[in-house]
């Protein structure tokens, strides 16, 4: 679909894509454009990087959406020149272009889950949404060669990596008192264990992206060697390391192989929450591989990595303790995520 947008955008939503909020901030450099977001970018604004960074995103409008419904009168109030909508979300593309507002869509499924495709594409998008943020092509520069140093890095580490030797990982994308949420084959948890050179236990499970369910015995029947918790749990490693998973009843991960060896991880929460596709995925990418295969990566500082790849990627310079945050974040994001996380 074509839609005409003004030559320079001063005022954009984000409505159901959930991470092009923070997309959109990093790569202009500027949060007072983000006027409106979802309550669940707000949220993990608010709790990440992207609210300490670019703090006038905090100021952007948050109660026109609740869940994935849209109050189109407190929209049209927000004068937006883009709304930024999920391709998936029919309904709301209609409807917004009905009121004369320019909803461009984007998607998340596009690329079948493939997290760098997903990344790749949507900084192409900006660049098209916002061509003022790079009149020179000096900025896609600068992204391609650190997209492509930690390409590199990755795929020399464990290019030689024998079935035998990829640990059997697991995603626990989402765990309270009624269910566990893992990644099967069609979600994000799978791109990222596969990148780094693990085995998803969890393949073989048919239903996609936030449908995946699985209960307590199946887990215990993989019995993955490595966990990662998303940011769209509050469950944190300690938790399940304690006994105490995450506020829930039920479950006893104690016997799990990764908790015995203690390999349980919370994933790394920056711009925005790194599960899905974000402006992260590529240093993600190497925190995943790193988890997954340390002995291969001993001699990488993470945290270095972290700050190099904000400064060469996007012109960013972090603190020590900005970077601390992102690879060890708290529980208070997964608290505002909600529960709709289809694709996002």
């Amino acid at each position: 679909d074509r839609v005409e947008v003004p030559e320079r955008i001063e005022r954009a939503v984000v409505t159901n894509i959930f991470p092009m909020a923070s997309a959109v901030a990093v790569y202009t450099g500027r949060g007072d454009v983000i006027v409106g977001m979802h309550p669940s970018s707000w949220a993990a604004a608010k709790s990440g990087l992207l609210g300490e960074v670019f703090p006038e995103v905090l100021k952007a409008d948050h109660a026109f959406m609740k869940g994935a419904s849209v109050n189109l009168e407190a929209l049209m109030a927000l004068e937006p020149d883009v709304v930024l909508v999920n391709a998936a979300d029919r309904r709301t593309i209609d409807m917004l272009r009905s009121a004369e507002l320019a909803a461009y869509a984007v998607s998340t499924t596009k690329w079948d889950y493939d997290a760098m495709a997903t990344f790749d594409a949507w900084m192409a998008t900006l660049g098209n949404l916002f061509p003022e943020a790079d009149p020179e092509g000096a900025k896609k520069v600068a992204l391609k060669a650190e997209v492509e140093r930690l390409d590199t890095l990755v795929r020399e580490r464990t290019k030689d990596v024998k079935a035998e030797e990829r640990p059997r990982a697991m995603f626990v994308v989402r765990m309270d008192e009624r269910q566990i949420v893992t990644s099967g084959k069609r979600f994000f948890g799978d791109y990222w264990i596969r990148e780094g050179a693990g085995r998803n236990v969890a393949e073989g499970v048919t239903g996609e992206n936030a449908n995946a369910v699985v209960s307590m015995e199946q887990v215990y029947a993989w019995d993955p060697e490595v966990v990662f918790l998303t940011n769209f749990t509050p469950v944190m490693p300690e938790d399940l390391l304690k006994g105490d998973a995450g506020k829930t009843s039920g479950q006893d991960w104690s016997e799990v192989a990764a908790v015995k060896t203690g390999r349980v991880f919370k994933m790394p929460l920056g711009f925005y929450r790194t599960f899905t596709p974000s402006a992260e995925t590529p240093f993600t990418r190497l925190w995943v591989a790193a988890k997954l295969h340390p002995e291969r990566f001993a001699d990488v500082d993470l945290a270095l990595e972290a700050k190099r790849f904000y400064r060469n990627a996007f012109g960013i310079e972090l603190t020590d303790r900005q970077i601390e945050g992102i690879l060890n974040p708290g529980a208070a994001a997964g608290q505002g995520a909600g529960t709709n996380i289809r694709g996002r």
